[in-house]
């Protein structure tokens, strides 16, 4: 394989050493303990792992945790409620709340209901809209997770600027998708969102310097998809059956075939997941300052 593999767990530690150092700082100068409230409806089961990694992660940078676990039988209004005491708790900087919910939940209507100020995954429609005119001063907005750390590892297998590059998008969702498009834009890189309705999307896709992958089907991009020396970044998370019945985590990109086509590429994992768990650190720590009114710190 020819790719340099782009070590997502390396950044990712960096980061939240820095996250840490920072909120050591902000606890020793005046007293605040950054603190996130992590919501979880239901029993789905990698639910659940991730909101204990994202839990343990905020223990390690020296936040206080809150761990918050209902059944699948809470109605809306009683997770509004909550929601609703969370943005009136002044301990409390950052809320999230674990998708999916239960089917009996509007999760754009919870989504909705965070305090923006608070909103550490970055999806609601204020830090949304926030993102797309621009404004993505932490003072003004926070951004979702998963595309910040995306952009942060492009520009760590990139030497020089982005602006001029060619990147491709490949998936739409509001989590993903559009943000790492707006992201790419505030680069000056010229952007192409493309989906499962697009037309000869592998052509598409070997025009790109940058193609960031996250569609949702195992190994869908494939090696002559890839243009030479492009960096690859997969989004994707799947679980693949292996003809002795085992599973193992795949991505959206069939990864040993790229790897031989591609100048930088993430695995999967160690790619871009450890990425989002440090930049919800970074968006907590980052709220915390912001509701205490004082200068954003430099990470």
């Amino acid at each position: 394989m020819s790719a340099a593999v782009i070590d997502g767990k390396a950044v990712a530690a960096r980061l939240r050493a820095r996250v840490a150092q920072e909120a050591a700082a902000l606890k020793a100068r005046h007293g605040i303990i950054p603190g996130l409230a992590t919501v979880l409806v239901g029993d789905d089961p990698a639910s659940a792992i991730y909101v204990g990694a994202k839990n343990k992660a905020a223990h390690e940078v020296g936040f206080r945790p809150l761990d918050m676990r209902h059944s699948a039988s809470l109605t809306e209004d009683a997770l509004l409620e909550q929601v609703a005491a969370l943005n009136a708790d002044p301990a409390i900087h950052g809320i999230l709340v674990q998708m999916p919910l239960p089917q009996s939940i509007d999760p754009a209507c919870i989504i909705a209901a965070i305090d923006p100020a608070k909103d550490v995954d970055g999806l609601t429609p204020m830090n949304i809209g926030r993102l797309a005119i621009g404004e993505t001063d932490s003072r003004r907005g926070l951004i979702a997770c998963t595309p910040s750390g995306a952009l942060m590892l492009i520009k760590d297998a990139v030497s020089g600027p982005l602006a001029g590059k060619d990147a491709v998008v490949l998936g739409r969702s509001n989590q993903v998708g559009k943000p790492m498009a707006q992201l790419l834009l505030q680069e000056n890189c010229t952007v192409t969102v493309a989906h499962s309705k697009t037309r000869d999307l592998s052509a598409l896709c070997r025009g790109a310097d940058i193609l960031v992958v996250a569609i949702g089907r195992a190994e869908m991009v494939r090696g002559p998809w890839i243009k030479p020396g492009a960096v690859v970044i997969d989004v994707g998370v799947n679980r693949k059956t292996l003809p002795d019945g085992k599973t193992k985590l795949v991505g959206d990109v069939a990864y040993a075939e790229a790897a031989e086509v591609a100048g930088a590429i993430t695995p999967v994992p160690g790619g871009v997941g450890p990425m989002t768990i440090a930049c919800l650190m970074r968006n907590t720590l980052i709220a915390a300052f912001m509701q205490a009114g004082l200068p954003q710190p430099e990470i």
